[in-house]
């Protein structure tokens, strides 16, 4: 809407580090224009800025009137830092645009605001929350934005509190400040340096990186912290907090809205900029960025085109492919390509980028299986390791079955193949077999020679339901590939998961003292659908895989199984509630 233009001089705005056009306007008629070159392709639109509402009510009113008549724009929001409103703002957006959504950047409380200011250096936290409680008494809800900056760290519980406390608010996003690689000032306009620009110098004066900015690490424990509050609190009853709500959905096999979790990456993100420039996402720099000025563009294959020819867009893409391979893909969904974009640029490497969207994942899937025991996020050890598919006919059959001796057990079909398999079908690789338990008749039988003792000492001296288990095939002179010994375990509820994770954790610990060295221990959590219902379940499985090569993994691959089962026996015994990789 005004460019880099704002009422207030924020220490860490990205926009104006890309110096856009100040003091002028953004068009209604580009705006309309830039909806229609898509079609009858919906089209979401965000008032950014800078900030908006300096464009004036008059031109903000004619925005509004124009979007809303639109056929294809199916949302309008605007993101402001609130100053500005008041109850004459309001009633404009009620006459125009009643269902515009409203969101508020706001870092927490007055302490966490520090880096947002004025020109004159003064705060500007009083200010907002006057505009969030004047929000609620007209009705309003609305999303916040809060900027993790080295202000609010190891303050989670305390920010996200404050937050909840505004009637208003019914989300917050919770973006990170990964500003190492911005160690210049932000440029001045005239010869008089406001008191804003003179603190900006003054915080840039940090060894390696700003005052302000956070690591990705540092972002995780954050995220994380905040996640485990969110649920213990009962908070999430009312406020969607992001990112936990996109990993959740992921972790679930939803789709999810926000595009650093889906495929939706920067060439579905445009921007209009007042001086009739029109660029890919604004994360990505300026002018690197830029596709085409806005009067050239007609239809959406001009924009295509102008896409595939746009370097930045291509180096983005280029640094994706790692992802391919990622067991994360399909659920982290490559994270932000501008972020990554700018690790590479600052360390040549986005490696800690990739490091703390797994720990986020991580975590998150260990708070949806244990949320009662907020630890868990910081375990090291139970990592999120799906299989896909992983399901089975009844789940809740199954379970009810597993403790119950007086059901019927019918007989099973089961067929051991030459290369070592078991199931109905009685062939090498992956096929169905029926779920037995421990009361079954033919219990034996269906377990694979090699990992029965594993099976035995998890089942009948531990306790616990074991729902899937293979004893690791070469399948020599096959098209398959060699895969691993694995168990899955099913816990009955989360107390067992909690306890068992403890359990794995440790175990994990010590396997790297009893293994031969051909073998590692992998611990990991899943979740597992029953077909009956499509209600998912938290598992833990545990595998051991090669370090080396096949040939020396087989040739100790029992003698791996006994250390493995000796070690877990004594660590079971031992009552202990902790895991031991906490860093």
């Amino acid at each position: 809407m005004r460019g880099d233009t704002c009422n207030i001089d924020c220490l860490y705005c990205y926009e104006k580090r890309k110096e856009t056009p100040g003091g002028a306007r953004l068009s209604a008629d580009d705006a309309g224009r830039l909806t229609t070159i898509f079609g009858d392709r919906p089209v979401a639109v965000e008032l950014h800025g800078g900030e908006p509402l300096t464009i004036g009510r008059a031109y903000f009113a004619e925005m509004l009137d124009r979007l809303a008549a639109q056929p294809n724009v199916v949302r309008v929001s605007i993101q402001t830092n609130a100053l500005l409103l008041d109850d004459a703002w309001l009633d404009l957006i009620d006459a125009h645009y009643p269902n515009l959504e409203i969101g508020v950047s706001l870092d927490g409380d007055a302490e966490s605001n520090a880096w947002r200011i004025g020109y004159d250096g003064r705060p500007t936290y009083d200010r907002v929350a006057a505009a969030l409680n004047l929000l609620a008494t007209r009705g309003k809800h609305v999303g916040v934005i809060t900027v993790v900056t080295s202000a609010v760290l190891n303050r989670a519980v305390e920010i996200l509190d404050h937050l909840a406390g505004f009637a208003a608010v019914r989300a917050v996003n919770l973006v990170p400040c990964f500003d190492a690689a911005d160690i210049a000032p932000t440029r001045s306009v005239g010869v008089r340096v406001p008191a804003s620009r003179q603190l900006q110098q003054a915080a840039l004066t940090v060894p390696d990186r700003p005052a302000w900015a956070t690591t990705p690490g540092e972002y995780a424990s954050f995220v994380l912290s905040a996640t485990a509050h969110w649920i213990s609190s009962g908070l999430f009853e009312r406020i969607k907090l992001e990112p936990a709500v996109s990993a959740i959905q992921r972790l679930t096999g939803a789709s999810a809205a926000i595009c650093h979790f889906s495929a939706a990456k920067c060439d579905h993100v445009f921007t209009a900029y007042p001086d009739g420039r029109l660029g890919s996402c604004d994360e990505l720099p300026g002018p690197q960025a830029q596709l085409a000025m806005l009067p050239e563009v007609t239809e959406e294959a001009d924009l295509i085109r102008a896409q595939r020819q746009l370097p930045l867009l291509t180096a983005g893409r280029s640094l994706m492919v790692k992802c391919a391979s990622c067991r994360y893909r399909d659920t982290c969904g490559g994270g932000c390509v501008a972020t990554r974009w700018r690790a590479h640029q600052h360390s040549d490497s986005d490696d800690e980028y990739c490091a703390y969207r797994m720990r986020l994942i991580d975590g998150v899937a260990a708070l949806l299986a244990e949320p009662h025991r907020p630890g868990a996020i910081s375990c090291r050890a139970v990592r999120w390791r799906p299989r896909l598919p992983n399901s089975m006919p009844d789940v809740a059959g199954f379970l009810d079955r597993w403790d119950d001796p007086s059901r019927l057990r019918p007989t099973v079909i089961l067929r051991p193949s030459e290369h070592g398999n078991i199931n109905s079908a009685g062939l090498p690789g992956i096929h169905p077999a029926d779920d037995l338990d421990p009361q079954h008749p033919q219990w034996r039988d269906g377990i694979e020679p090699a990992v029965w003792p594993l099976i035995d000492l998890l089942t009948r001296r531990l306790g616990y339901v074991t729902y899937d288990s293979c004893q690791g095939h070469r399948y020599t002179d096959l098209d398959l590939a060699p895969v691993g010994l694995r168990v899955g375990v099913l816990p009955r509820d989360r107390i067992e998961s909690a306890q068992l994770s403890n359990v794995l954790c440790r175990l994990h610990t010590r396997a790297r003292q009893v293994l031969p060295a051909a073998c590692e221990l992998l611990v990991g959590r899943d979740r597992l659908t029953s077909e009956a219902t499509n209600r998912q379940y938290p598992v833990l499985d545990l595998a051991l895989a090669p370090t080396a090569g096949w040939d020396e993994y087989f040739a100790t691959l029992n003698d791996a199984v006994a250390a493995i089962t000796g070690a877990m026996d004594d660590i079971a015994r031992d009552a202990r509630a902790d895991c031991e990789c906490r860093s």
